[in-house]
């Protein structure tokens, strides 16, 4: 275990949900090496990588129960008015819909969006397609989280994507969140759904990228209306 606390102590953070597969990759890159040395440095690197992919730093989340903070790294690839999955018990009355998708070069680490209590988890399981379809939010693997808040509840979905196949919570009902406390991650590509109710307004653009608990998706109360941004 010396490769894994050399990085988790020289480079960045790592998750301890990542030690078994850096341990993995780099007993693997050991093996390779003996039947070729070009596969050992091969296998290195995607140890690297691996570590990287697990990597867990440190944020500074905004506290502020109006603000709806980001729960993944990646890019904001939708926001739209959509119906929750059912199985949320959230009512079908479309509700704004952000979503921010992680490729695997993203930190894998979900963080919650607000403060709040963990009313219900469900889960369920589904394909994999690609994680960027807008079908995806309804076919894929995923698991769902209710947070009451002084706005009302929120759901935030995790969805599993083309590569990856392991949803990871954490948290159980009842859990006491704060906005930015890590819940949960999933492994190798996917995507987070933020669903939030009546008086939220997006403070994000489709294609910006966000740092899970650190960027602002939206807010609540707020008489300045949607944003508007350009490109430049």
């Amino acid at each position: 275990m010396s490769l894994i606390n050399t990085v988790r102590n020289t480079l960045v953070p790592v998750h301890k949900e990542g030690y078994p597969f850096i341990a993995g990759f780099f007993v693997v890159s050991l093996v390779l090496g003996f039947l070729w040395e070009p596969l050992m440095w091969i296998g290195f690197i995607l140890t690297a990588w691996c570590a990287y992919f697990f990597r867990d730093p440190e944020r500074m989340t905004p506290l502020d129960d109006d603000l709806v903070i980001s729960p993944a790294d990646g890019r904001v690839s939708s926001i739209a008015m959509m119906t929750p999955p059912e199985e949320l018990g959230l009512g079908t009355v479309p509700m704004l819909r952000i979503t921010v998708f992680m490729n695997v070069f993203n930190c894998h680490v979900n963080r919650a969006p607000v403060r709040g209590t963990i009313r219900r988890i469900a889960y369920r399981a589904g394909k994999f397609v690609n994680a960027e379809l807008d079908k995806a939010s309804h076919e894929n693997e995923r698991n769902g989280l209710v947070i009451e808040t002084t706005h009302g509840e929120i759901g935030v979905v995790q969805i599993a994507g083309l590569v990856a196949r392991r949803i990871v919570c954490w948290s159980v009902p009842n859990d006491a969140l704060q906005a930015g406390e890590r819940f949960g991650l999933i492994r190798f590509g996917s995507r987070l759904d933020v669903f939030l109710p009546e008086g939220a307004e997006p403070r994000v653009s489709l294609g910006q990228t966000a740092i899970a608990g650190e960027t602002v998706l939206a807010e609540f109360g707020s008489a300045k209306g949607p944003v508007i941004s350009r490109r430049g």
